[in-house]
C-alpha cells in the first residue's frame, strides 16, 4: 500500500504541467553549479525531486568533525556527468527562472544517485519521487546521515532574511505539512510520518507548511499520533 502510494503521489507530481509548458529536452555536456544544479548550454537547470546542500556548507560527520558537505556534493555531481552527454527531461520552471527537470547521464539518474549516495536530500515539498532512497541513506548513514547536517532549505533560511522582516514559508522552503483534518484538528506531519505523502498542503484552507516541530506547535498543531 505505501509503495503504491508514493507511486500515486510522483504520478500526481509529475503531471503538474502539460507536455508544451515543460518545452523541449535538453540534451549536452554539462557544467556543474552546485550540488543539485547543472548548465547545459545557456540553460540553468535544477534537477528535480532533489535539494543538495549548499556550496558553502559545512556538516558534522560520525566523530563529530565539520566536513564540506557542501563541496562534496559538487563534487560528486562533477564526477557523475565528466565525459558523459547529460540528457534532462523538464518537468517544472522554478521562481529563479530555472528549468527543473530529470536528469540522466551514463545511463544513471543523477538525482537518485545524489540522494541514495546521501549527498542531497528528497525534496519533498515537490516530489516523494526519493522518499524511498532517502530513508536508505539514512539507515546506512551514508553522506549527510553519518552524523549531523542542516537540511539545505533552513541553510538558505537562515542566510537569508527578507528586507521586509517577514517570514514567508514560501522563501523558507519548509517541509513539515500542517494538515487540517475533517473534524478541524489542525496535525502536522514530519517526512518520516506514515501518511505524509498522502497528504497535500492547501493554505487557501488554511493549512501551511513549518520549518520545524517547535514552530508547528507554536502555532497550534499538534503531531500525527498524539492526543489531543
Amino acid at each position: 500500500m505505501r509503495r503504491a502510494t508514493i507511486g500515486i503521489g510522483l504520478l500526481m507530481g509529475a503531471l503538474t504541467l502539460g507536455p508544451a509548458t515543460r518545452g523541449a529536452d535538453l540534451a549536452g555536456v554539462a557544467r556543474v553549479s552546485d550540488g543539485d544544479t547543472l548548465v547545459i548550454g545557456d540553460a540553468h537547470v535544477r534537477l528535480f525531486g532533489i535539494d543538495a546542500p549548499e556550496k558553502a556548507q559545512t556538516c558534522v560527520d560520525a566523530r563529530g568533525r565539520d566536513w564540506a558537505c557542501g563541496a562534496a556534493a559538487r563534487a560528486r555531481l562533477t564526477a557523475l556527468v565528466a565525459g558523459q552527454r547529460v540528457h534532462c527531461a523538464p518537468v517544472d520552471r522554478d521562481r529563479y527562472d530555472r528549468t527543473v527537470a530529470r536528469c540522466r547521464a551514463g545511463g544513471r539518474d543523477l538525482g537518485g544517485v545524489m540522494v541514495a549516495e546521501g549527498l542531497a536530500w528528497a525534496y519533498t515539498r515537490y516530489s516523494v519521487a526519493y522518499v524511498e532512497t532517502e530513508a536508505l541513506a539514512r539507515a546506512d548513514r551514508r553522506g549527510l546521515w553519518q552524523g549531523e547536517a542542516q537540511v539545505a532549505w533552513s541553510y538558505r533560511a537562515r542566510a537569508f532574511v527578507p528586507a521586509s522582516g517577514g517570514d514567508d514559508a514560501a522563501d523558507r522552503e519548509c517541509r513539515i505539512k500542517g494538515n487540517i483534518n475533517a473534524r478541524g484538528e489542525r496535525i502536522y506531519h514530519t517526512p518520516d510520518s506514515r501518511w505524509y505523502a498522502r497528504v497535500h498542503v492547501n493554505e487557501a484552507k488554511g493549512q501551511r507548511w513549518f520549518c520545524d516541530e517547535t514552530e508547528a506547535r507554536a502555532a497550534g498543531w499538534r503531531p500525527v499520533g498524539g492526543g489531543g
